[in-house]
């Protein structure tokens, strides 16, 4: 990519922080449309319909597929806003549909034997942030020593889109929290000391955490961890909207995803069906 290309796309980046996106949303929208650009073999400003529908349809599921097309499209909508071309070749490709995602909470019975396989306190810790906070990785990965308050028992996290909120403390993380910082990140990178990210990435937070479910035999992933939360909460009679705010979301929908209901609930709720007395009458063969 040349000068002038690479030039396009900063200008992009500074545009998307001025808009308040997140460094992680910043640079995984840069990741897409860079390698878009080289399956296209084109320029910024020249990418075709052609180019956007082969780089989608050759990548992933329906979700990715979805995510795709969606950072394409802001970028190519950027591109006109600013003049930089008079047309959206976006505009002329179709929109993948993208699957309502159900909840994949692990069973209790696999958090137990997680928990009982994290020998060290760092990775106990990782999982307790996702299963007793609801923190996904790349928000473990950054946790600081200031983001509890350990005399009032909160947790204030910075999540996606920048937006920070506080949470109450579970008692297990609390308890835990003595062999941690008061100042400073708790999951400190071996390999970056001294680099502007003194704390371990995301990838490293996830490897840890699927390294531990691996030993311990439980198959899933570290996210699931986080469908437990919410699941597990609801399930406990937690009103939906308290939930809402636990996970951190905008919308209930969402929330929605991130909850299922256990078939100890599904098998009450048919207990609780009365049929008909006569549905109870004995049929002659």
């Amino acid at each position: 990519m040349t000068d002038a290309h690479d030039g396009i796309l900063l200008d992009w980046r500074l545009w998307q922080e001025a808009q308040g996106l997140s460094e992680r949303t910043i640079s995984e929208r840069l990741s897409i449309v860079r390698r878009l650009l080289e399956h296209a073999g084109a320029a910024p400003l020249e990418l075709s319909p052609a180019d956007i529908i082969r780089f989608v349809g050759a990548h992933g599921g329906q979700t990715t597929k979805a995510t795709y097309h969606a950072t394409i499209r802001a970028y190519c909508q950027w591109l006109v806003r600013v003049q930089l071309r008079a047309d959206d070749p976006s505009l002329l490709t179709p929109t993948p549909k993208r699957t309502r995602g159900k909840p994949r909470p692990i069973p209790t019975g696999n958090l137990e034997l997680l928990l009982a396989s994290a020998t060290r306190r760092r990775t106990r810790m990782m999982i307790l942030l996702a299963a007793a906070a609801g923190l996904r990785v790349h928000e473990i990965a950054k946790f600081h020593g200031e983001d509890l308050d350990r005399r009032n028992g909160i947790i204030t996290v910075t999540g996606k889109g920048g937006a920070t909120a506080m949470i109450p403390a579970h008692e297990a993380i609390t308890e835990l929290a003595v062999h941690f910082p008061v100042d400073g990140y708790w999951f400190a990178s071996y390999e970056l000391q001294g680099s502007d990210r003194p704390h371990v990435s995301r990838a490293a937070v996830y490897r840890a955490i699927a390294d531990t479910m691996r030993r311990a035999g439980v198959v899933g992933t570290p996210h699931q961890l986080r469908h437990w939360y919410g699941t597990t909460l609801l399930e406990n009679g937690v009103h939906m909207r308290v939930v809402q705010e636990l996970l951190r979301h905008k919308s209930v929908a969402t929330t929605e995803l991130y909850t299922g209901v256990s078939w100890g609930l599904l098998q009450a709720g048919i207990a609780q069906l009365q049929l008909p007395d006569k549905s109870r009458i004995t049929v002659s063969t």
